[in-house]
């Protein structure tokens, strides 16, 4: 019998809570344990200093691997965003239009966090708009629970 942390099986994803992240996955649970906490933390090489996103093992800049999750200003620029019109998995019906985007962090515009836009006309949205974090919870239709995730705003 496979582990249950096994979510996957011949390229599915299993798990019942699907789409909604797995708040329990080490490489990304202390990002959505700072989101619980109404906290944008991302995580910065022990080595060097860089912010490192997405969190990998080793730093692309030093090579370094030990690194800490830090707390950062949640203040960033629109970098690149899309409008959904239609959706591509069931469970985002009930969300469309919506409008994810990335978002290139103050403190190391390098870093480009995914996200989705949100309390905006998606008309008005324009390249390196000032933006700032807001936390909502990541909820869809047929499936239970919601997750505290960072959204963004227009400044």
């Amino acid at each position: 019998m496979a582990d249950e942390q096994d979510h996957r099986i011949e390229g599915k994803i299993t798990r019942a809570q699907f789409p909604l992240p797995d708040v329990t996955w080490p490489a990304t649970a202390e990002f959505w344990a700072g989101a619980a906490r109404d906290e944008l933390v991302i995580p910065r090489c022990d080595g060097c200093g860089r912010f490192r996103w997405y969190p990998k093992p080793e730093c692309p800049a030093c090579a370094a691997e030990p690194y800490s999750w830090v707390p950062v200003s949640g203040r960033g620029t629109l970098f690149s965003w899309v409008v959904v019109t239609h959706p591509f998995l069931p469970q985002f019906a009930d969300l469309v239009p919506f409008v994810p985007a990335l978002v290139a962090l103050d403190e190391d515009p390098g870093v480009r966090l995914p996200t989705r836009m949100v309390d905006c006309d998606p008309d008005a949205l324009a390249f390196d708009l000032p933006v700032t974090v807001t936390f909502r919870p990541i909820a869809f239709a047929g499936v239970d629970g919601s997750v505290p995730a960072p959204m963004f705003v227009p400044a």
